[in-house]
């Protein structure tokens, strides 16, 4: 079984926007977990160089086993450190293995490949870091035509499943539960939230070392919502600072029949895991409720036959096994 590649060094960008070398302090450790991203990568690394000027960042790209050119163009900076999986092990896995291999940082950014930073945007998360004593701090995140998303969410909870029952995924007043915060008040300024898309995400290094690694039974979604619960649960808050945007190309997962279902299983999952028998199991047949209260759509009606089924989500996608140990 062969080991993964990591490469180190230095590449021909100016010294003030070399990224740190594994021997060296980093402020921050970026953790990037790819799968066919060669059409994103090298935009969000110039984003990061720049970010580099005043604070040393250490660049750490995990590859779930891409089939287009993301390995080469990931191998092209050789003062970031690439680490070959030979598999698809999902997010969780992909930033556990990051994180394993990032070494010692002050703290860890999680970012999706599709991602380009806005300037200053690290400096932003840090101040919040500081001021608040956050142990996560996490960006406000643009589309693609540059207008705000709505990344901030609540605890998931039986009354908010059951308002998407009644209005689907219609912003709603404050009044109304919501998994999602919708009120464009909420992001006007910093604040505190349950959680938020794991798109991007800053991680105090005391976070990291109570929570313990990502949830890896999550392949895909839910993951992030599982981690910073726990990080809750050991006394840590959550924040939001707008100073800090990323713009977000989205689609970075891709978008397919299956993880549609996927979502959708997970968020049971999830239930499961923190929910008591009773609570999970109504939260179950209220997702399977919002699906068929959606039934005029064929994808909605696959979701409920899955969610439906438990023994067909054997067969979503899930980590596959490794042939090279990270």
């Amino acid at each position: 079984m062969s080991e993964p590649s990591h490469t180190a060094g230095r590449d021909a960008a100016p010294a003030r926007t070399a990224f740190a070398g594994h021997d060296e302090h980093a402020d921050v450790a970026a953790l990037v977990v790819t799968h066919n991203s060669a059409s994103h990568l090298d935009a969000l690394i110039r984003s990061l160089r720049r970010e580099a000027a005043g604070q040393s960042i250490r660049l750490v790209i995990v590859d779930n086993s891409s089939k287009d050119d993301t390995i080469a163009i990931a191998q092209r900076h050789a003062d970031a450190m690439t680490v070959i999986t030979g598999a698809n092990l999902g997010y969780a896995g992909g930033v556990n293995r990051a994180m394993a291999a990032a070494g010692e940082a002050d703290s860890y950014l999680v970012l999706n490949p599709d991602l380009t930073l806005q300037p200053g945007c690290v400096a932003a998360l840090r101040d919040r870091r500081r001021r608040s004593g956050a142990g996560i701090v996490v960006p406000a995140i643009m589309d693609a035509e540059g207008a705000q998303t709505l990344c901030l969410r609540n605890e998931p909870s039986l009354a908010a499943a059951l308002a998407d029952v009644a209005l689907g995924a219609r912003r709603r007043p404050s009044w109304i539960p919501s998994e999602t915060v919708c009120a464009p008040a909420e992001y006007a300024s910093a604040r505190q939230a349950d959680w938020a898309t794991g798109a991007a995400m800053l991680i105090d290094s005391a976070v990291a070392e109570a929570v313990g690694t990502w949830d890896e039974r999550f392949f895909l979604y839910s993951e992030e919502t599982d981690f910073c619960r726990r990080a809750r649960e050991r006394g840590f808050t959550i924040w939001y600072e707008p100073a800090a945007r990323v713009h977000h190309a989205a689609g970075g997962s891709g978008s397919s029949l299956e993880l549609e279902k996927l979502l959708a299983v997970n968020r049971v999952r999830y239930a499961r895991k923190h929910m008591s028998r009773l609570r999970a199991a109504l939260f179950r047949g209220l997702v399977a409720l919002n699906a068929l209260a959606r039934g005029y759509d064929r994808t909605q009606r696959a979701v409920l036959r899955t969610v439906a089924d438990e023994r067909s989500w054997r067969q979503l996608p899930a980590a596959s096994r490794l042939t090279r140990q990270p």
